[in-house]
């Protein structure tokens, strides 16, 4: 016998089999279950509820461990977060003292190039978007200085007499 020929004849005696046969084998039981679950497709599944229990049963030593890590990570950031703010004004500082440097050689009538002036512009860029970005930060050290300085270099670039 081929397989064809045994495949035609198993599906002859399922469409032979009567509905009382379906439903004595439990193919009723089947149906209204199958049928209950499309009319209310209700989210409840047991096993994995108690699977999640049964975990959190077991792992409870590893979670709290985990979450005094995540606190101590926590306090770590924070002290993290205060060492970058205060490397940040520390640069700032910088800035601003090379600024102040450059507009007391200006005044004591030091001359400098235009690369120079081109390089402490560049120090005020960046020393006025900190200002700008940081409201905290003191600035009004510095504003006289700068207001200086880029006369200073107007002046310079008008009259062309750059050292």
């Amino acid at each position: 016998m081929t397989a064809a020929f045994l495949c035609k004849k198993l599906c002859y005696e399922v469409v032979k089999m009567s509905m009382q046969e379906i439903l004595m084998n439990g193919g009723g039981a089947l149906f209204l279950l199958l049928t209950l679950v499309q009319i209310a497709p209700i989210k409840v599944n047991p096993w994995s509820a108690l699977a999640k229990w049964f975990g959190r049963a077991i792992n409870a030593d590893m979670m709290k461990e985990l979450e005094e890590v995540k606190s101590g990570q926590k306090e770590t950031r924070e002290r993290l977060d205060a060492y970058i703010r205060m490397d940040d004004e520390r640069n700032a500082d910088m800035h601003r003292a090379r600024i102040l440097q450059f507009n007391n050689e200006l005044l004591r009538d030091i001359l400098h190039t235009r690369e120079d002036f081109i390089e402490i512009l560049a120090e005020i860029d960046f020393y006025e978007r900190y200002c700008e970005t940081h409201s905290e930060y003191q600035n009004n050290r510095a504003v006289c200085a700068i207001g200086n300085i880029k006369r200073v270099y107007n002046d310079r670039l008008k009259e062309h007499d750059f050292l």
